[in-house]
C-alpha cells in the first residue's frame, strides 16, 4: 500500500518531494519510503533523487496496471469501476466469463499484457504479443432483451474509433461489421459473447472483448496476418501510450453502455455510417461455410446496423453480421 501511496503523491507533484515530507504525510519511516521508491523503480518507474530536494517522478512505464490506467481514467458510471489487470491470461474473454459466473459486477474490465489463446470471430486466433497491444474484455449486464444486442459489436467499433481519435488525433474507419481499420489494414479485433438463461432466454451477461494493435511492428505479426493487420505505431510512425488509450476506451465503452440501456443509439448509428469504409464501394459477399460469392455495391447501414447492398440486377437486400463476410475487390477494405 505504501508503494501505491508514494506513487500517487509523486504523480500529483510537479517538482521534487522530500523523503521527510513523504514520511510525514504517510506516517512511514525514511527507510520504508526508500524501500518503496526502490520497488517502484524495479517496476519501471523512473524516479529521480536529488540530495536536499528529494524524489521526483520522471517517467512512468507503458504498462496496463490499475495504477497507470486509473491515473488517466475519468469518472465512469459503470465500466472500469472494477479493474482486473493481469500479466498473462489465456483469453481476457474467458477470464471475464469466469468472473461473471462468480457474480462480478456490471462494468468489470479485464486487461492483460499478453494472451496465450486470444480469440476473434469464427474461432480465429488473435495474436497478442506481450506489451504491444491492449487486450481488454468488459463484463456488461444491461437490462435489455436479447433482440437489442446484435448492434453491440458495431457500437464497440465506434467506441474504439472515438478513443483512438481522442488519444492520437486520427480517426480509424470501420470495415463492416466491426473492424476498425487504418490505411486499409485491420487495427483491432472485437468479439462479443452472450450468456442467456436457458429457460427464459433472459440475458445474464455479455462479455465484450477488444484487442487493439498499439506498438506492434511488422515482425510482430505472422506472415499471413501481416498482410491485413497494422498497429498505431506502424500507421502513425510514433508510439502511443497504452494505459492512456485503455482509459479512453473504457470511458467510451461506459458511454456506449449507458446509451444501450437507454435505447438511444442515434448518435452511434450516425458515427458508424460516417466511419464505414465500405459504403459507396463494390464489395464481395462471402457466405460463411462456403458457397458462391456475390458482388454488390454497399449503399447504406440500416437502423439495426445491417449492411444494405445493391445487387447487379438492381435488387436491394440487407446483410446481417454472421451471415456473410464482406471483403473489397482488391484487398481487405478495397
Amino acid at each position: 500500500m505504501s508503494r501505491k501511496q508514494i506513487l500517487e503523491l509523486l504523480r500529483s507533484e510537479e517538482g521534487f518531494l522530500s523523503g521527510q515530507e513523504l514520511s510525514r504525510r504517510l506516517g512511514l519511516s525514511r527507510a520504508a519510503v526508500w524501500k518503496a521508491v526502490e520497488s517502484l523503480r524495479k517496476e519501471g518507474y523512473e524516479i529521480e533523487a536529488r540530495t536536499g530536494l528529494g524524489y521526483r517522478l520522471a517517467a512512468a512505464p507503458d504498462v496496463l496496471t490499475e495504477a497507470e490506467i486509473r491515473s488517466r481514467l475519468g469518472p465512469t458510471e459503470t465500466v472500469g469501476r472494477t479493474l482486473c489487470c493481469l500479466e498473462q491470461v489465456d483469453s481476457t474473454n474467458n477470464f471475464a466469463k469466469q468472473l461473471a459466473q462468480q457474480g462480478a459486477p456490471d462494468g468489470t474490465a479485464v486487461l492483460a499484457e499478453s494472451q496465450t489463446a486470444g480469440r476473434g470471430r469464427m474461432d480465429r486466433s488473435f495474436q497478442s504479443p506481450r506489451g504491444e497491444g491492449i487486450y481488454l474484455s468488459v463484463l456488461l449486464r444491461p437490462q435489455v432483451t436479447p433482440e437489442r444486442l446484435p448492434p453491440v459489436t458495431a457500437l464497440a467499433g465506434v467506441a474504439v474509433c472515438a478513443a483512438v481519435e481522442r488519444v492520437c488525433g486520427v480517426r480509424p474507419g470501420l470495415k463492416w461489421p466491426n473492424d476498425p481499420v487504418l490505411n486499409g489494414k485491420k487495427l483491432c479485433g472485437i468479439l462479443t459473447e452472450v450468456s442467456l438463461e436457458a429457460e427464459t432466454g433472459r440475458l445474464q451477461s455479455l462479455v465484450l472483448g477488444i484487442g487493439v494493435n498499439v506498438l506492434q511492428r511488422a515482425e510482430s505479426f505472422s506472415p499471413e496476418v501481416r498482410e491485413v493487420a497494422t498497429s498505431l505505431l506502424q500507421a502513425l510512425g510514433r508510439p502511443v501510450s497504452r494505459p492512456l488509450l485503455a482509459a479512453a476506451l473504457l470511458e467510451e465503452l461506459d458511454r456506449m453502455n449507458r446509451d444501450l440501456r437507454a435505447g438511444d443509439l442515434s448518435e452511434w448509428l450516425a458515427a458508424y455510417r460516417r466511419d464505414c469504409v465500405n459504403l459507396g464501394r463494390t464489395v464481395q459477399l462471402i457466405p460463411f461455410g462456403g458457397g458462391e460469392r456475390e458482388t454488390a455495391e454497399a449503399v447504406d447501414i440500416d437502423g439495426e446496423f445491417s449492411l444494405v447492398v445493391r445487387l447487379p440486377d438492381g435488387g436491394v437486400k440487407k446483410v446481417r453480421s454472421g451471415e456473410v463476410s464482406v471483403r473489397g475487390l482488391y484487398g481487405y477494405t478495397e
